[in-house]
């Protein structure tokens, strides 16, 4: 793996992961992993459930990578590859290590990702398989998420969380079957967790034709030339960077704190805007007390950051 790429643009490494897998001793691996990321001052969100791990990790390049050398001592996670990509900005500004019930929230009872997912496509054959008529092609994120950007012809199922899609699948028209038979599906969402997990459900609910992006569009952004992409707008990512384009470059957004709305520069010249506070989204629906919370905790931040700026080179 190339790691020194975008080292002179950025000097945040961040790796961004996930596998499912049966991890029913995860939360014995909670505490060694903290300690790991916080001796190696690597920062991010990990997510340990008994159906796998869910994680990005940023930092300086040797720190992040002895943090997955560390998980892949595990044998279970010793094939874990990340989606590496690179930050002028810190993407996190703590460690958190945090035990679930599963790694991303379906709510559905024995679904088994790592044995039932569909089938996987890489982002150099996506278009051809979308491109074909017969296919439903199917956006799995939130209704924000998909506001910033979508594949050209797909359908927005306008979730508010991951947990309404079984009901969504359930009951939308373009899955009905037709003549006896069930259609060819194809999903994506960002990196390829929430699909395989989709992907797996329909499965259990007998299509037998079910496909979707590997590694996400992610993947596909990392991959594919703007001049040959499918792909319309932006994709939101769960980090500072907000959101992403072709090359994974930073989309140039900002993140309201208060209801993690992504910002548009016009959003943030709002006179409802209040940097760490509230912005046009959410102005009208938060407290007074809230308001003057989130003051206190945007001056402790940016003092923090002005006593003990965090640097990686």
């Amino acid at each position: 793996m190339d790691t020194s790429q975008g080292h002179n643009r950025s000097k945040f490494y961040t790796a961004s992961f996930y596998k499912f897998v049966d991890l029913p001793d995860h939360a014995q691996l909670q505490a060694p992993l903290q300690a790991v990321c916080l001796a190696h001052r690597v920062k991010g969100l990990v997510l340990l459930a008994p159906e796998g791990i869910n994680g990005t990790l940023a930092g300086a390049v040797a720190d992040v990578q002895s943090v997955l050398d560390h998980l892949r001592q595990d044998p279970r996670l010793a094939d874990l590859a990340p989606k590496i990509s690179w930050a002028d900005q810190a993407p996190y500004h703590r460690m958190k290590v945090r035990l679930k019930k599963e790694i991303v929230t379906m709510g559905v009872p024995h679904i088994a990702p790592s044995h039932m997912a569909g089938t996987y496509v890489a982002a150099p054959d996506w278009n051809a398989l979308i491109a074909d008529p017969d296919v439903v092609l199917i956006d799995t994120r939130n209704e924000y998420e998909v506001a910033l950007g979508t594949f050209e012809g797909a359908i927005n199922p306008h979730l508010d969380n991951f947990s309404q899609l079984p009901e969504w699948l359930s009951q939308s028209p373009a899955l009905q079957a037709k003549d006896g038979s069930k259609p060819k599906v194809a999903m994506f969402c960002t990196g390829g967790i929430r699909c395989e997990k989709s992907t797996a459900l329909l499965r259990q609910m007998g299509f037998g034709e079910v496909f979707h992006l590997q590694g996400g569009i992610l993947q596909y952004l990392a991959q594919i030339p703007p001049e040959q992409s499918r792909w319309q707008g932006q994709c939101f990512v769960f980090d500072e960077r907000v959101s992403v384009g072709h090359g994974l470059q930073p989309g140039g957004l900002g993140l309201c704190r208060s209801c993690r709305e992504p910002l548009s520069e016009q959003s943030q010249r709002s006179d409802l805007f209040e940097l760490g506070v509230s912005c046009p989204t959410c102005h009208a629906h938060t407290s007074e007390d809230k308001k003057t919370k989130a003051r206190e905790r945007q001056r402790q931040w940016a003092l923090q950051q002005w006593r003990a700026p965090l640097t990686l080179d």
